[in-house]
């Protein structure tokens, strides 16, 4: 493709907002009410089914990839996506496009998009004891979609607004920034930026839900039950790793009330139906078998919080002695020795990860900013071009390609990129330092 010369002035430039490739006739909310598919009346959502759809095939691809991208155990996410789909389909809403699968991370939650796309982590897999608990735990994602939660709370913003929001690399031009912000915002975003943080009233009525519609398919009650005492007994705790589950899903002794009352009255008849422990525990197993590394990793982001770099060295090097091809593990050490500002070992760690699953975005990314820091431009721009075709629309990998661009002086080339990156983000560093370079090119006219 020939190369264009740019000419801009200062407000033409900085006056775009339609960041990712997202406009709002992307996704048209609608102004007329719609019928709620649980209670049949009337209800004010902001957006049509096909929005709702259109939303989260925007969303969901971005905090998957966040969260470490789908587990490559494919037994088990075949078997939770066969739970869940016997929930969706005795649901309110089984015309919906329903999909479950099993993230990475290992922090403890489950979520929802509006369209059906839901998971569950790692972390949160190991609490349980058997299917019912997974059917509870999946029905009540169910819930959410089914009332039209996710898409009620994710219509309070757009997906360009939270991205934009979130998107700045915990880094400047310059150095390194925040070591322990990095961990988090490397990919785009921290983990959670674009989950829907639900009400109380959301989570009593998709446990509801969520228990309505196990009994529909064969599971005791009891599931439910034991999932709120799960709940219960994190939220007591308070750990690092669940902080994300209960600022999303607010958790009460009311809700474990709750499912005690529906268990031993509405569902009482119910009680002795499945647990299948033993389909749980076999499909589960090889997760099972890495325990200790998924606590480490839990371990190690808390660490890094803390900002006691050498504990979460020291927990994530134990992860990796556990599950040595564990991406995730391989993924946050990258994360971990850019932050202590050893970009060698770092895409080291990166590359191994991009070995283990090529398809996923973060190792690519982690790779490219440590061969930016080694100085190594064309091979970064490589490794972003790739992170950029499996995810695409993040204006910070724009900015990063230009800068690459520039020290390679390719001007021209890094002047499209800058130009296009202040299309998208119009403050911070970056934006700045884009500017500058633009307007000392002479690319910007007044």
């Amino acid at each position: 493709m020939a190369e264009k010369t740019l000419f801009f002035s200062r407000r033409t430039l900085l006056k775009s907002a339609a960041g990712y490739g997202i406009t709002l006739s992307a996704l048209p909310l609608l102004s007329s009410c719609a019928v709620d598919p649980v209670t049949g009346k009337n209800s004010f959502v902001g957006m049509s089914r096909e929005n709702e759809i259109a939303m989260d095939q925007q969303r969901s691809p971005y905090q998957f990839s966040s969260d470490y991208g789908k587990s490559s155990d494919t037994g088990l996410n075949a078997y939770v996506n066969r739970v869940g789909m016997e929930l969706a389909t005795r649901s309110h809403r089984p015309d919906m496009p329903f999909s479950y699968r099993v993230v990475n991370a290992a922090y403890v939650n489950a979520y929802a998009f509006p369209g059906g796309s839901i998971a569950a982590t790692r972390g949160i897999l190991l609490k349980l004891h058997n299917e019912a608990e997974l059917a509870a735990l999946l029905g009540h994602e169910t819930g959410h979609v089914c009332a039209r939660h996710a898409a009620e709370q994710a219509g309070k913003g757009t997906l360009a607004q939270i991205l934009l929001a979130g998107a700045t690399i915990a880094t400047n031009a310059a150095g390194y920034g925040n070591a322990a912000g990095l961990i988090q915002n490397l990919g785009g975003m921290g983990a959670g930026a674009l989950l829907a943080r639900y009400s109380r009233d959301n989570e009593r009525e998709a446990d509801a839900l969520g228990v309505e519609y196990m009994t529909r398919a064969g599971y005791t009650p009891l599931g439910m039950v034991g999932l709120m005492q799960i709940l219960q007994k994190l939220n007591k705790g308070r750990a690092n790793s669940v902080q994300l589950l209960f600022a999303t899903h607010p958790m009460s002794a009311e809700r474990l009330r709750f499912a005690e009352q529906a268990a031993n009255g509405q569902y009482a008849q119910m009680r002795n139906n499945a647990y299948n422990r033993e389909r749980f525990m076999d499909n589960t197993a090889k997760l099972r078998r890495i325990k200790g590394a998924i606590t480490a990793l839990q371990d190690g982001s808390s660490a890094m919080a803390k900002k006691k770099f050498h504990d979460a060295e020291q927990a994530f090097t134990k992860a990796l002695h556990i599950a040595p091809n564990d991406y995730a593990a391989l993924v946050m050490m990258g994360k971990y020795q850019l932050s202590q500002k050893r970009p060698g070992k770092a895409v080291r760690y990166a590359q191994k990860a991009i070995h283990v699953y090529p398809a996923e975005a973060q190792g690519h990314l982690v790779a490219g900013f440590a061969d930016i820091k080694l100085h190594r431009y064309d091979k970064a721009i490589e490794q972003l071009n790739r992170y950029d075709a499996i995810l695409p629309g993040n204006p910070e990998v724009q900015y990063y390609k230009g800068l690459s661009l520039e020290q390679m002086g390719r001007r021209k080339e890094a002047a499209n990129l800058y130009a296009g990156y202040l299309r998208k983000v119009r403050k911070g560093p970056h934006a700045k330092y884009a500017f500058n370079r633009l307007k000392s090119w002479g690319y910007i006219r007044r």
